[in-house]
């Protein structure tokens, strides 16, 4: 039986047998296409990563009128953006001026240098220049919304925007917007493992189809690289972990899943540069994830009241600091471990590593990584601290927060000015008495990575020369955001730097490519929802009929991870197939096709 190979795949396998006739051999991962006949490309642009960078950047070039390819290892949207607070520094928005907040791009940008050190100053001052409207008014203009206005350490003024419903929001909206461009296609469980390089530029990538093996190339007339961080990969990390800090007997990873650092690998054999790749952000509050036993990969989080002891039993440093001041303190110790004490276990806030639900991490799943007990001796003997010392340590923080100033670490004082306190978290002090106290043991944690693969200020890729790559553009964190963030980063200058650069590499692409903007008309794609009267008559007995899901569930196949995850949430909770998938109420099989629109409305009701 004869079957027709797609174009696209058809040629993958012609340049795919070339490649390896012509003696580079299958390792290879920059692949050449000079000896082909020149292709018409699948797109204008093609995006490596569906992120908050890759997203915005495709996102641009579809109101622009290109024809934009996203290629994602995962079946959803959102990379490492959906684990965020979905906070964002913007600079002179409407929203500080309804609040009375003076701000202006001189006094950013001395906050930006002052605080991280080793920036970058000319995207630095792009960046405080675009921020309001390149980030503010295109956000807003897609229906999302800013619940509030704060000033975390360093900033002189309220500029820290957050965003209503968090990272997941902000990274839902800009895919629920992109969905509504025809001219935009996602390509799902594909790993990019190598870049086509046709008459000296880049023209495409080859990939791996993480669930059938298939190998396949995708041409464009620009590549977008925007695979995240490394934070993932600890050897990686290890490797450029800053000369001037111990490296910890135990460090956790809580990056998004696939920030392992390929983008990297990519754009150095296409003769990228990698540098500042020890400037990382990292942090002080990691907890072994339950759900990832014997590994190392951890949640962030704790209580937002407790006080932190080392093996001694005492504090050591201001638990309120920003991670630019504790984390070398925490690793630089005889131990990098610390406990958290606290007796207020409404205050515990966590954030997972990706899409999940850290809420009852503690009650539910892994219940000995939360030690309590009647007294602080008793829960001292209990973790092994010296007992004396822990009571004295609450007691002399009791006494302390009756005073209304820590003696110690500055952590507060009812007397401090509003100007002391800019590269101070504010906190208001809560007393540690009422049983049962609780203790949760923490370590350093890796995060986010602020240094990447080196590009200009039109996000292109530059060689050892300092001359960009043809066709080759990077953004978001694989860039180390840019470096506007130096070595430590302002609040909302993850994200922030992430909507910009891919802005940036779309209208930068698009313009060396002499794009001429287009009229496209959008799709719509507000939700479908079942009729009351068709929903009951959908039972999941009709669903299981073709589609087996416990097995399913259970067959661990490799690129299905996401489904077997949230799908085990469903026979858990016994959901009933429509609650999801209402456009496939009532069953049609002329109609019985996913909408990703429709999707991307759900993910809360798991997450």
């Amino acid at each position: 039986m004869s079957r027709l190979i797609p174009a696209r795949t058809a040629y993958g396998i012609l340049i795919t047998l070339l490649v390896l006739g012509g003696g580079v051999g299958p390792s290879a991962r920059l692949t050449s296409a000079a000896s082909l006949q020149t292709q018409d490309a699948d797109a204008d642009l093609l995006i490596v990563g569906a992120g908050p960078s890759g997203l915005s950047a495709a996102l641009d070039a579809a109101q622009q009128g290109a024809r934009v390819t996203v290629i994602d290892m995962w079946s959803i949207f959102g990379g490492h953006g959906v684990l965020s607070g979905g906070v964002l520094s913007i600079v002179g928005t409407p929203l500080q001026k309804s609040h009375g907040v003076e701000d202006n791009p001189e006094l950013a940008y001395r906050d930006f240098i002052e605080w991280g050190e080793d920036n970058n100053s000319e995207w630095v001052r792009f960046y405080v220049n675009h921020s309001r409207h390149l980030i503010y008014d295109w956000l807003t203009g897609m229906g999302l919304e800013f619940r509030s206005l704060g000033r975390q350490p360093g900033n002189s003024v309220r500029r820290i925007h957050s965003t209503l419903g968090g990272g997941r929001a902000l990274v839902t909206t800009l895919y629920r917007e992109t969905l509504k461009y025809p001219n935009v296609e996602f390509i799902w469980n594909h790993k990019v493992t190598g870049l086509v390089k046709e008459n000296g530029r880049i023209s495409g990538v080859q990939t791996e189809n993480l669930r059938t093996g298939e190998v396949q190339i995708f041409r464009a007339s620009a590549v977008i690289l925007a695979t995240g961080g490394f934070q993932s990969n600890l050897e990686m990390v290890r490797e450029n972990w800053p000369q001037d800090l111990k490296f910890p007997d135990r460090l956790l990873f809580s990056a998004g899943f696939n920030a392992t650092g390929s983008g990297h690998t990519l754009a150095q054999e296409a003769g990228g540069v990698l540098h500042y790749m020890d400037h990382q952000w990292n942090y002080s509050t990691g907890i072994p994830h339950p759900r990832h036993p014997g590994t190392d990969r951890g949640l962030s989080g704790g209580s937002s009241v407790s006080i932190w002891v080392n093996e001694e039993g005492r504090r050591f440093v201001n638990e309120s600091a920003s991670p630019r001041d504790s984390f070398p303190v925490i690793v630089n110790q005889k131990s990098s471990t610390y406990w958290a004490i606290f007796d207020d276990v409404a205050t515990v806030r966590m954030s997972g590593t990706g899409w999940d639900d850290p809420k009852q991490v503690f009650s539910e799943e892994a219940p000995d990584l939360m030690k309590s007990a009647d007294s602080i001796k008793e829960l001292a003997k209990m973790v092994g601290l010296p007992a004396d010392a822990l009571k004295g340590t609450v007691d002399r923080y009791n006494a302390m927060v009756d005073q209304g100033k820590d003696e110690d670490f500055g952590r507060f004082d009812s007397d401090r000015s509003p100007s002391e306190e800019i590269n101070i978290r504010p906190h208001t002090p809560q007393k540690i008495e009422q049983p049962p106290f609780y203790a949760v043991q923490s370590f350093p944690l890796t995060r986010k990575s602020m240094g990447g693969v080196l590009i200009d200020l039109s996000c292109r890729v530059l060689d050892r020369n300092n001359q960009p790559i043809p066709g080759l553009y990077a953004v978001g964190e694989l860039t180390g955001l840019a470096q506007i963030n130096g070595k430590a980063a302002l609040e909302g200058t993850f994200l922030g730097p992430s909507i910009v650069t891919g802005r940036v590499a779309a209208q930068s692409a698009l313009a060396e490519l002499g794009h001429k903007p287009g009229q496209i008309s959008r799709k719509s794609t507000s939700p479908t929802q079942p009729s009351r009267e068709a929903e009951p008559s959908v039972k999941n007995e009709t669903c299981l009929e073709c589609h087996s899901l416990p097995q399913l569930v259970d067959q661990k196949r490799p690129g299905y991870d996401h489904f077997e995850r949230v799908h085990r949430i469903v026979l858990n909770e016994q959901y009933r197939c429509v609650s999801c998938h209402s456009e496939m109420a009532p069953v049609g099989m002329e109609s019985h096709q996913f909408d990703r629109a429709v999707q991307a409305e759900n993910c809360l009701r798991c997450h």
